[in-house]
């Protein structure tokens, strides 16, 4: 499997540095273009998950611990899992979304449509199965804090059900991303303020980060299987996040939209690591309250991400409220997640197939441009005609 990764991750690279280089000052529009504040909040919480906020505790341990992870501090190595270099995936499916797709129409031929909707669904089980999975250990006061209990089930069929809610109005997405981004922020200035650690501190985390930039070359390629995990994970995440977030692409052209999905959500996500390793190194424990903060923020990130995705698979597969009404609609979604869900948090169905599926279309896509459009694609000056950079747009769409 490690070798497929490693190749998929070769091209994926290879063909971010290519977009940059033969369409750089292309100006990228969505269908619906939104304001630059508005597009990173939609990408920073559609593209994110509840492991931002349940993971890194956990792990910063394993990762001091692993010779395979010597050459970097624990706080480096966790933001090389989330931050900057990896979301070139997001940047890669956007773009491709936003300007090569609409002339191409590789995800409209039924079957690919099929896998792709296959891979949208799969994934949003995955994220509310490692909600469920992680939830003792943040409510231990419910039940050992270690099995999952009845009540652990209905917290994540009553989140479902309210991302499949959500999904029925584009309305909702635009509050829930700038809600979850506040509600984000607000979480890690809380958790700042409560350690006691100041702004030297915070200062001296931060500047841990230097060892990721210093070491961005090992980042590249699967440094161990636990790795290798969470890069399936980001290629599982790719193409679905950049079908839906390139609707709301608004002006940037190519190296701008680059720069902007690497280094804009890498900020908050680098101060984020910074305050939790504090918590780590410092043994600050974090019960009760901060629990419930995390638990809240985490959450929101959860029915912000089923929300975006809920919406595209269901696009895709003409699924949609006008046609099968509101009651039936969400109710198809919820089964259909709750049950996968289950699948997951017992391990039947593994992430690792996903990515795995997922690289096999990236270039089973680049050998369709290949044979049947390549003299258009390369002939690309802009974004669709039909995309105009109207902000208003996304006000009449539901």
């Amino acid at each position: 499997m490690n070798g497929i990764l490693s190749f998929g991750l070769i091209l994926t690279f290879g063909l971010v540095a290519f977009c940059v280089i033969k369409w750089r000052n292309v100006t990228c529009i969505g269908p619906t273009p939104v304001p630059l504040f508005t597009f990173v909040a939609i990408l920073f919480t559609s593209g994110l998950d509840v492991g931002l906020i349940m993971f890194p505790l956990t792990e910063f341990g394993g990762y001091a611990e692993d010779p395979a992870y010597a050459f970097a501090n624990p706080l480096a190595i966790e933001f090389g899992f989330w931050g900057f270099l990896i979301w070139a995936f997001y940047f890669l499916t956007a773009f491709y979304f936003c300007v090569i797709e609409p002339r191409v129409g590789f995800f409209e031929i039924p079957l690919v449509k099929l896998i792709n909707n296959v891979v949208i669904i799969g994934t949003c089980a995955f994220t509310a199965s490692l909600f469920l999975i992680y939830l003792p250990g943040y409510i231990p006061e419910i039940g050992d804090g270690q099995t999952v209990v009845t009540t652990f089930y209905l917290i994540v069929f009553v989140t479902i059900l309210a991302a499949a809610y959500s999904s029925t109005d584009l309305k909702y997405v635009r509050v829930l991303s700038v809600g979850s981004t506040l509600l984000f922020i607000a979480l890690i200035l809380g958790m700042w303020v409560y350690s006691g650690m100041g702004a030297s501190a915070l200062g001296a985390n931060v500047a841990l980060l230097g060892d990721y930039f210093t070491n961005l070359d090992k980042f590249a390629l699967p440094l161990t299987d636990y790795h290798a995990f969470y890069l399936f994970w980001w290629f599982a995440w790719s193409i679905m996040i950049g079908q839906f977030t390139s609707r709301f692409v608004g002006g940037l052209k190519t190296w701008q939209l680059l720069i902007a999905l690497l280094v804009f959500p890498s900020i908050p996500l680098g101060i984020w690591f910074a305050v939790l390793y504090y918590y780590h190194t410092a043994a600050i424990p974090t019960a009760g309250l901060l629990n419930l903060a995390m638990i809240i923020v985490g959450v929101t990130f959860v029915i912000n991400s089923l929300d975006s995705l809920i919406r595209l698979y269901t696009d895709n597969l003409s699924l949609t409220v006008a046609r099968l009404g509101k009651t039936p609609y969400v109710a198809l979604n919820v089964a259909v997640l709750f049950t996968l869900t289950l699948l997951f948090q017992s391990q039947w169905l593994q992430i690792q197939w996903i990515g795995s599926i997922v690289i096999g279309l990236y270039l089973a896509c680049i050998a369709y441009i290949a044979l049947r459009h390549r003299g258009a694609v390369m002939a690309i000056r802009t974004s669709p005609e039909d995309n105009t950079l109207d902000f208003h747009k996304v006000e009449s769409v539901h």
